[in-house]
Formats: structure tokens, sequence, C-alpha cells
């Protein structure tokens, strides 16, 4: 199918936040995602019962089910799709793929995380079946959790590209700058590049600086047709292009090259020919930063400069308030929020800045942004553009 015939069809209408930071005592992920959406819900001018297809997942099973019977909807269509921290922009797709098949008209997707709150993000990795093939081939040599891993694709990136400590330094004080005009940021205290230096090293090259926040929070979007979005209460934000590609599960050690396959070069020209735009057109830029490096990738990879240049790119301030390309506006996982998937509040962050909501941080005359989100270590690529009119 040639996906130019649905570029601008669908619309996000509404979208909520709930529990960022730290949640309140009693919290779960199903009630903070649930008040989050009946806040996506208000937003739109909608009512619950007007939900026919719920997208949702978080560390439980039959996510979407309890989520639609906690609201007490009846959906046609439900969606539990994990792929790490993408899934709720693979949802959207998901969503989209829906709607045109008439098995829904408004779509909710959620996502919801208490993991601080519970301390339940193990230090030490996720339990698992001692038959799986990471217990068996990854654990028993110390990858115990994905900061090993992205500080191996940092060593391989310095190794081949050279490149200072500073250019790391750069994407985490451009976020927390960021940061400081947000008032829901859960860091936003001032950050230097002496401070950045200071911060002992966790797994090298990265230091503490280098790795997103742990956090709790919730999220939704409301997904529907654009023909019906333009009777809605606020301004619709659409979704122009996509790619995605899936890859491998958990560890990428089966990958030949982890800075060079191709793939997210692939997506990025997929979801711009989409769109019918090139690099050029885009306003302002979100991509999922778990770590520094990520962005430094990414930038390379997206084709925004080239192989090798993405720390000479982000110096100066270009990617920080006031530079010539707003990237993470919100303060990123870095500063901002990290509840686990982080693709919820990259799109929620790009469709704030696209209705010109978001006040001191507000890039001037956006009407473009490119999301850029991964899944697991590696494991899956999302590219998603949206814009309005």
């Amino acid at each position: 199918m040639d996906k130019t015939k649905l570029s601008g069809r669908h619309a996000i209408v509404g979208v909520g936040e709930a529990g960022l930071g730290d949640a309140p005592a009693g919290a779960t992920a199903l009630s903070l995602q649930c008040r989050a959406a009946r806040d996506a819900v208000l937003e739109a001018g909608l009512s619950l019962t007007d939900i026919d297809g719920v997208f949702a997942h978080w560390d439980d099973r039959a996510s979407a089910l309890l989520v639609a019977e906690y609201l007490g909807i009846h959906p046609r269509y439900v969606d539990t799709t994990v792929v790490g921290g993408q899934s709720n922009i693979t949802h959207l797709v998901h969503a989209m793929a829906a709607i045109e098949a008439g098995l829904c008209d408004v779509a909710l997707v959620t996502y919801g995380s208490t993991q601080r709150l519970d301390r339940s993000r193990s230090r030490g990795g996720h339990v698992q079946d001692p038959r799986s093939p990471i217990s068996q081939f990854t654990l028993p040599y110390g990858m115990l959790n994905p900061v090993g891993y992205y500080a191996m694709l940092a060593q391989l990136y310095q190794h081949r590209h050279g490149g200072a400590p500073e250019h790391l330094g750069e994407v985490a004080l451009a976020a927390r700058r960021w940061a400081q005009l947000n008032p829901k940021a859960a860091v936003r205290t001032p950050l230097t590049m002496e401070d950045y230096l200071a911060s002992p090293v966790i797994a090298d090259p990265l230091r503490k600086l280098d790795i997103c926040q742990i956090n709790d929070g919730a999220g939704a979007m409301i997904l529907t047709s654009a023909s019906r979005a333009r009777d809605l209460a606020r301004r619709p934000v659409s979704i122009r292009g996509f790619g995605d590609t899936y890859r491998h599960h958990l560890t990428p050690l089966g990958t030949a090259d982890w800075l060079d396959d191709g793939a997210l070069r692939t997506v990025a020209d997929e979801a711009l020919a989409m769109a019918q735009m090139d690099r050029q057109d885009i306003d302002l830029v979100q991509i999922y930063d778990a770590f520094t490096i990520n962005v430094l990738v990414a930038l390379e990879a997206l084709g925004f400069c080239e192989p090798g240049g993405a720390g000479a790119f982000v110096g100066g301030g270009r990617i920080a308030p006031g530079g010539t390309f707003p990237l993470n506006t919100s303060g990123g996982g870095l500063s901002f929020n990290h509840s686990g998937q982080f693709g919820m509040q990259l799109m929620i962050e790009a469709v704030r800045q696209l209705r010109g909501e978001c006040g001191s941080r507000q890039v001037p005359g956006a009407r473009t942004c490119l999301v850029q989100a991964g899944g697991m270590v590696m494991s899956a690529y999302m590219v998603m553009v949206l814009g309005t009119d």
C-alpha cells in the first residue's frame, strides 16, 4: 500500500498526563493512566462513551481490558502491543490502521508507571525465566540492564569517530535548560559543564548525568479521523508520516554494526516521504533520550548531520532554548520525566508545541515536528512526523 494515502488522514485531538515525577501514595499505573485518559477525553471535547478503541500497556496482562473496565467503557477494539519505549507511538500506527479498517472510530492510547513509587526499577535488571535466551546467553556475562549496552554504544562511537566528553555534556545541558522552562520537570536546578564533568562515571564513558530520570507518570492520547477532528474542541495535530521497523528482542548482540545498520535512516526516509517533507521542513525534533549518546547517534542516523558530526552539531547551544535546532523541548528523559516508556511524553510535548501551548519554552511558529523513539536496546525504531494546518 502507498502510505502517502494515509498522510494527514488521522489526528491527535486530546492529550493528558497524571502523576508525573513522584506519584501520590496509593497510586497505581492503572489509576494514573485512567486519570490521564479522562483529561485527554475532556480536552478533546468528547465523552468516555465515544471511545471504542483502547490501546494500552504497562506491567500487567490484558492492560487494555483493565483500562476499559476501570473507565467503564466497552471498546470494539483493543491492543496491548509491547515493543519497549516506542510502544505508545506504535499504538498510534495500529490505531490508524484500525480506524481505516472500520474497527474503531475514536482510539484511546494510554501508558502509566509507578516505578519510582514502587521502587520497582531494579538495579540488577528484571527477573527472567532461566530458560530464556537472555538468561542463558546475556545475564551470565554481566549485562544486567540497558546502561551497560549504551555505554558500549558510546565507546564504539568514540572509538570510531573520536569526540570529547563535552559532546555528551552538551546534550545534558540543553535538556536541563529546557527543563528549567517546564514547571512539570522533575529536575530544574541549573547545570554547568563543570557539574557535568564532575558527575560520577556509572559505566564508562557514561556519567550519572548521561542517564535518564527514573520517575512515575502516565499519559494518554486520543486519535480519530481528520474529518471528525475538525469538529472537536482543540486544534488537531495530524499524523503526516511514519516509519517503523522491528529488529530483535532485548539485546543487540546479533547486530553486526550497532552504529550503522541503516535501520533508523530507512524509517526516517519513509516517514518524511510519506509526509512529503524534507528535513529542512521540520521545525522541532523530539528524540528518545534515555541516554545522551542516543541523541548523538540518532541525529546522525536521522540524517540531520554527517556520521561523526553530531558532537559539533549540538555545540554552542544549538539544541538548547534559543538555538537554531529545538530538540527535546520538555527537558527530555534526562531532566523532565522518564516513567519507563518515554515515547508517550515525546508525543504529548510535540502535540502541545504544535498547538502553541508551551509557554516560555514554546518554539515560535512551530508547525511540524519529527518524533523518534526506540524500543528495548536498539531493538526497534519509530519515526513519526506531525503537523498542523
